[in-house]
């Protein structure tokens, strides 16, 4: 019997899927109305997702008490989909998921709603706003997906439409980023296939419930499956040393493209190593746990001492979502319930923070024909509420005690630390002086834009306008909430993170 609760879940993907058709079919001379039709559709969803978290008489929040930790989805909407292959079209939600889930909404809510007041040169603005909301069903679907097939469906729906948006609506040199990013992504999407036939194969089911803990799988598979998910996803994340089509990417997207590749596409990459790597082939997350943390401490060191050189601003903050994934990675590396725990909360509180950086640079960039730190100086002289907003989301991101930025990375190292041993002691000591080298650059960057005379670029400078604060506004105050009460984003993390820590070896 569909519940109530089941017809929520499915809702989620159904809503901006028809969204986007219907913004695509409306009149090509209707563009603003289109935009504000999008908008509308994505303001529904992201009420359904909020309202995911509500219990039902058959799920809920109480499906977490009592009894042995296991994955079980507050919602689960489960149909036979291809039987002669045995793919289900399997979703559900959990404590791991729905806070991203939830950011998924409000990010795209946020870019649609930016998109009435401005669209970025390059094309019609119902096109990016469709292309938003099909982004959203990739990215959500993802989330929520519990079939390996079904996951690696949506997590290949989202590469068309950002490449989309990103040649369509980017910088001068947009062709080459997008071109980049198509052949990265595909490159980690083959493996990504790789890894699940490997263990569909061999396991014979692609239930992520059922494959939980590496049932059926044996050590071969687990160490192969493990190998061929941690490349595809670090593609994605991107993690050190594929990294480099971000910074790119990041350049030449327009503000809203980069708001949503910085605050939950990449997250798709590290929740997939949770869900998917640590989740399917602990054995595998085991025997590479060594590796992935030296590459996270890699790509935290690399990602600061680049952005201390860095003299662009989108690219600095692109660069410094590379270190800050660093820390995402060395959590989940440590194979800890509390390095798990960082790194869920890092995600979001990385997508709150740079999905916040991305919108002021956006801002600042618009405004002052150029990106150069050497022409932004004195920001604070001539529009003051747009410098203080970027030193507010500056200071969240280098990891100030109260912002959302804290938790995620010092618990990273906390839990390194707990992982002992000389190698994890180091590393957690490295990780710790790549924390004091992001605070760095960020004040750097602080000082050269904000402080000092105004230059000629920023003379003049708008002040900043209804729509940018109803855009900026909550990413503003979930960054204090979060940072104030982590607990929004790990209250119902414990038994699933229990249930992933329990089965490894």
């Amino acid at each position: 019997m569909t519940t109530l609760a089941q017809v929520l879940l499915v809702s989620v993907l159904a809503v901006p899927a028809l969204g986007a058709a219907v913004v695509a079919l409306l009149p090509a001379r209707h563009d603003r109305g289109a935009r504000i039709v999008a908008t509308l559709f994505a303001a529904v969803t992201f009420v359904l997702t909020v309202l995911l978290v509500v219990p039902d008489a058959d799920y809920g929040l109480s499906a977490y008490t009592g009894g042995p930790p296991a994955l079980v989805p507050w919602i689960d909407v489960s149909a036979s989909w291809v039987p002669s292959l045995g793919v289900d079209f399997h979703l559900g939600v959990d404590g791991i998921s729905y806070p991203l889930v939830v950011l998924t909404g409000l990010l795209t809510l946020l870019c649609c709603a930016y998109t009435v007041a401005k669209v970025p040169d390059g094309g019609r603005g119902r096109t990016l706003a469709a292309l938003l909301l099909v982004l959203e069903v990739g990215i959500l679907g993802t989330f929520l997906a519990l079939d390996l097939v079904l996951f690696f469906i949506f997590f290949e729906v989202v590469l068309l439409p950002m490449y989309a948006v990103i040649a369509g609506w980017g910088g001068p040199d947009r062709r080459r980023a997008a071109r980049k990013f198509v052949l990265y992504t595909l490159f980690g999407s083959l493996l990504l296939l790789l890894g699940v036939f490997t263990v569909v194969i061999a396991a014979g089911t692609g239930d992520l419930l059922a494959l939980t803990g590496g049932t059926g799988l044996s050590r071969t598979v687990q160490y192969t499956a493990f190998a061929l998910f941690a490349v595809a996803f670090a593609v994605k994340a991107p993690l050190w040393p594929l990294h480099t089509w971000l910074p790119d990417a990041h350049t030449e997207a327009p503000t809203v493209g980069s708001v949503i590749l910085a605050g939950v596409l990449l997250k798709m990459g590290t929740y997939g190593l949770i869900r998917v790597g640590v989740g399917v082939a602990p054995l595998g997350a085991a025997w590479a746990a060594p590796v992935l943390g030296v590459l996270a401490v890699a790509a935290i060191l690399v990602g600061s001492l680049v952005c201390l050189r860095q003299t662009e601003l989108k690219r600095l903050i692109a660069y410094s979502s590379v270190g800050h994934m660093g820390f995402v990675l060395l959590g989940i590396a440590t194979l800890t319930a509390t390095g798990l725990q960082a790194a869920l909360v890092g995600n979001v509180a990385h997508g709150v923070i740079t999905g916040l950086l991305f919108f002021l640079a956006g801002a600042i960039k618009d405004r002052a024909h150029t990106g150069a730190l050497a022409d932004l100086g004195g920001l604070r002289e001539t529009a003051p509420r747009l410098a203080g907003l970027l030193a507010f989301a500056s200071i969240a991101s280098l990891g100030l005690p109260g912002l959302a930025g804290f938790w995620g990375e010092a618990f990273a190292v906390v839990a390194a630390t707990e992982r002992g041993g000389p190698l994890w002691i180091t590393l957690a000591v490295l990780a710790a002086i790549g924390g004091a080298l992001t605070a760095a650059y960020f004040l750097r960057l602080l000082r050269r834009v904000t402080h000092g005379p105004a230059s000629p670029a920023v003379a003049g400078f708008a002040g900043i306008t209804r729509p940018e604060w109803l855009a900026w506004s909550p990413l503003v105050l979930l960054a204090l909430a979060i940072g104030l009460v982590p607990a929004l984003v790990l209250a119902a993390t414990a038994d699933p993170v229990a249930a992933l820590t329990g089965a490894l070896p």
